[in-house]
C-alpha cells in the first residue's frame, strides 16, 4: 500500500509540471463535440480520383482513418455495384454493405460503422434484376482508430521537455567530440549523413546555447567546429554543386550502398544552410552567412525551367540519376527564410517557380514521395513510397506565407488529412501479451519504414497547428495537441533523451536502437512552437 501511494504521489507531482496554457487548452477543448466532427470528417474521402483532379493514389496503401475510394473498372452488363465491407478480425461479426452505380466511390454509407480492424472490400457488379454478373474489384486493409480524445495528457511543461532533448544530445559523448575536434566522432554511426545529423547538430547547439546561456560557450564552439567540418567537406565554389557539404560520408549504413556512392539528394544542402544561418545569427561571423548564400545560389542554377529540381545528383557533376523529381519543401522554406529574416528578395523568382511546379505537378498527381537518403529512389512507382514526410511539411508551408488563396488552403487541409489518413495511430490493439505495441499517438514515416517516428509526430503537428492558426479550428489544436502531449510521455524522464521511434521491440533489437539527432531537434522545436502559440493565446 506503501508503494502504492508513493507512486500516485509521484503521478500527481509529475502532472503538476504540466504548465497552465497546457491545463487550459484541455479545458478549453470540448472533447465530444470534437469527436464528433472528427467522426463525421471521416466520411470525406481525401482527393479520391474519381473528382478527375489526380489520379487515384492509394494502390499501396494499408490502412485508412478516412473513407476511401478505389480505382476498381467498370464490369460489362452492370446497372450497380454491391459493396461489402467482411471483418477479418477474429472474434467480430457481421458485413456492411450498400449499392452505387459506379465501383470507384468512397466508402462513406457504411464507413463509421466498420469496426476497427483487418477488413476485405468487395465489389460485385449487378445487372438491373440485381443479380451478379462479375467482381469489379477487391482489397483488403486496416481500417484504423479515428481521433478520440482526450489522450494522456502532456506530463511536463513543453519548454521543459524541449529543454531535456537539447541537453541529452548535448551531453552526448559523440556531441562532445566536437568541442576539441572539425572531424565527427563516428561511433555515432548516422554522422555518415553529415548534411542532415551534423546540420541538426549545429542547429540544436544553438538552439541550447540561446534557450540556456550558462551552455552557450561549449555549446557555440562545438556548433563552430561541426560547421567547420561541413566547410571543409563542400564542394568549391567553382564547381556544379558549389558549397553543397556531402548527404554521404564515409562507408557506414547506406553511405556503403553503391547507389550512394559521390551521389546527394539535392534538398539536403538546404539543412546545412539553415544550421549556417543559425550559427550566423548566435555569432554574427559572416563567413557562415556567405556560406548559406552560397548555397541558395547554387539551388537557382540547378533549377529547371519548370520550377523542378531532381531528387538526387552526382556529387562532383550534379548529373541527375534519374528522372525522379524532388518534392521542394526544403528549398522553399529556405528561400522563405532568406527573404523574411534577412531581405534577401534575391531568390523570389525561383521560390515561385518551384511553387508552381508543386502546385501543378506533385499536387495534382498527389504523389508525396519519399526522398530519403536511406531509401533508394531507383525504380520506384508512383505512389510506392509515399510520405507524411513530404505532405505534411508543405501543408505548412502553403499557410506560412504571411497570406493564402483558398486554394492553397484546400490543399493544405487535404495533406494534413492524408498524413493523418496514412501515417497517423490514434491508438493501436492490445497484443495477447496485454501491451499495446506503439506509443500512440503516433505517426509512421513513409510506405517503406512502417514505423512510429518522432519527426513524423511533428510533421503532421506542424501541419495541424498551421491550419489552427489559418482557421481557429479546435479539431486541428486537439489532434495537434494529442501528438505533442505523447512526445513528453515517451520521453525519458532520467536523462531527457526523445527516441526516435516509438514502438515496442525485444531486448536485441532495443540494444541496436538508433537515435537520431535531427529527429529529437525537430522534436525540440515542434515542443517550443505549441507553448509560444498556447501562450499567445493565453495572454
Amino acid at each position: 500500500m506503501k508503494l502504492l501511494l508513493t507512486l500516485l504521489s509521484s503521478c500527481v507531482l509529475l502532472c503538476a509540471c504540466c504548465d497552465t496554457a497546457c491545463k487550459s487548452a484541455d479545458t478549453e477543448l470540448d472533447y465530444a463535440e470534437i469527436n464528433a466532427e472528427a467522426a463525421r470528417r471521416y466520411l470525406d474521402p481525401i482527393r479520391p480520383g474519381y473528382e478527375g483532379r489526380n489520379p487515384y493514389w492509394n494502390r499501396f496503401a494499408r490502412k485508412f482513418i478516412y473513407a476511401p475510394a478505389f480505382d476498381f473498372e467498370p464490369v460489362e452488363g452492370a446497372a450497380t455495384y454491391r459493396f461489402t465491407v467482411t471483418p477479418l478480425e477474429a472474434g467480430v461479426q457481421g458485413t456492411w454493405s450498400f449499392t452505387a452505380e459506379t465501383p470507384k466511390v468512397a466508402l462513406s454509407p457504411i464507413w463509421n460503422e466498420i469496426p476497427v480492424g483487418q477488413v476485405r472490400l468487395v465489389v460485385e457488379a449487378l445487372d438491373s434484376a440485381g443479380a451478379a454478373v462479375g467482381k469489379a474489384g477487391e482489397r483488403e486493409f486496416r481500417r484504423d482508430y479515428p481521433f478520440a480524445g482526450p489522450y494522456t495528457p502532456a506530463v511536463r511543461d513543453y519548454r521543459q521537455a524541449a529543454r531535456m532533448a537539447l541537453l541529452y544530445i548535448h551531453r552526448m559523448p559523440e556531441i562532445q567530440h566536437w568541442a576539441e575536434h572539425t572531424e565527427p566522432d563516428m561511433s555515432y554511426r548516422h554522422n555518415t549523413y553529415p548534411c542532415k545529423i551534423i546540420g541538426a547538430t549545429i542547429r540544436a547547439e544553438v538552439l541550447l546555447a540561446q534557450l540556456l546561456p550558462a551552455h552557450k560557450e561549449q555549446a557555440t564552439r562545438i556548433a563552430r567546429n561541426a560547421a567547420q567540418f561541413l566547410i571543409d567537406r563542400s564542394r568549391k565554389a567553382d564547381e556544379p554543386l558549389a558549397f553543397f557539404p556531402p548527404t554521404y560520408y564515409k562507408d557506414l549504413i547506406a553511405s556503403k550502398n553503391a547507389e550512394n556512392q559521390n551521389k546527394t539528394m539535392t534538398m539536403e544542402a538546404a539543412s546545412a544552410g539553415h544550421a549556417f544561418l543559425d550559427l550566423y545569427d548566435l555569432t554574427g561571423d559572416k563567413t557562415y552567412y556567405d556560406r548559406a548564400i552560397g548555397i541558395a545560389d547554387t539551388y537557382v542554377r540547378l533549377q529547371r525551367a519548370d520550377g523542378s529540381y531532381p531528387i538526387k545528383v552526382d556529387f562532383a557533376t550534379a548529373e541527375p540519376v534519374n528522372a525522379a523529381c524532388a518534392m521542394l519543401h526544403p528549398v522553399l522554406r529556405y528561400f522563405q527564410r532568406l527573404k523574411a529574416d534577412y531581405g534577401v528578395g534575391t531568390y523570389a523568382d525561383a521560390q515561385a517557380r518551384g511553387e508552381r511546379w508543386m502546385r501543378d505537378v506533385a499536387l495534382r498527381s498527389f504523389d508525396m514521395t519519399g526522398q530519403f537518403e536511406d531509401v533508394t529512389v531507383m525504380g520506384l512507382q508512383p505512389y510506392e513510397n509515399l510520405t507524411n514526410c513530404t505532405a505534411a511539411p508543405y501543408a505548412a508551408y502553403l499557410l506560412s506565407k504571411g497570406s493564402h488563396t483558398d486554394e492553397e488552403l484546400a490543399d493544405a487541409i487535404d495533406l494534413a488529412r492524408f498524413s493523418e489518413d496514412q501515417f497517423t495511430f490514434w491508438d493501436t490493439p492490445v497484443t495477447a501479451d496485454g501491451i499495446k505495441e506503439k506509443a500512440t499517438p503516433c505517426v509512421y514515416e513513409q510506405y517503406k519504414y512502417q514505423k512510429p517516428v518522432d519527426a513524423s509526430a511533428c510533421n503532421v503537428t506542424g501541419a495541424l497547428l498551421s491550419l489552427y492558426e489559418a482557421t481557429g479550428d479546435a479539431v486541428y489544436l486537439a489532434k495537434g495537441k494529442a501528438l505533442v502531449d505523447n512526445i513528453t510521455v515517451v520521453q525519458n524522464v532520467v536523462n531527457g533523451q526523445i527516441p526516435t521511434t516509438w514502438d515496442f521491440r525485444g531486448t536485441k533489437s532495443d540494444r541496436n536502437r538508433t537515435f537520431w539527432i535531427n529527429c529529437s531537434y525537430g522534436s525540440a522545436v515542434t515542443l517550443l512552437q505549441l507553448a509560444d502559440l498556447l501562450d499567445s493565446h493565453t495572454r
